[in-house]
């Protein structure tokens, strides 16, 4: 898949065919989209907010879903 080859490209660091998938709970999953929209890709900052994970497995898991479009925001007001 040319997508999934460009998006490895991009992130060389962090890229990996074989990545296993990463399960969050929908509180972190919040809580990685509103930390992400005040810092950006500011893993470590995140990470230090999302007790028991580490940078590098956020960054994994925002690529992924990202790039599988399968990331949608929370809809509570």
């Amino acid at each position: 898949n040319n997508k999934s080859e460009e998006v490895c490209l991009m992130n060389a660091e962090v890229c990996s065919v074989e990545w296993k998938f990463i399960n969050m709970s929908e509180q972190e999953e919040d809580l990685i989209l509103r930390m992400y929209r005040l810092v950006g890709d500011r893993w470590e900052i995140i990470a230090g907010r999302v007790p028991g994970r580490k940078a590098v497995e956020i960054e994994r898991y925002w690529i992924m879903r990202k790039n599988t479009h399968i990331f949608l925001p929370s809809s509570k007001p």
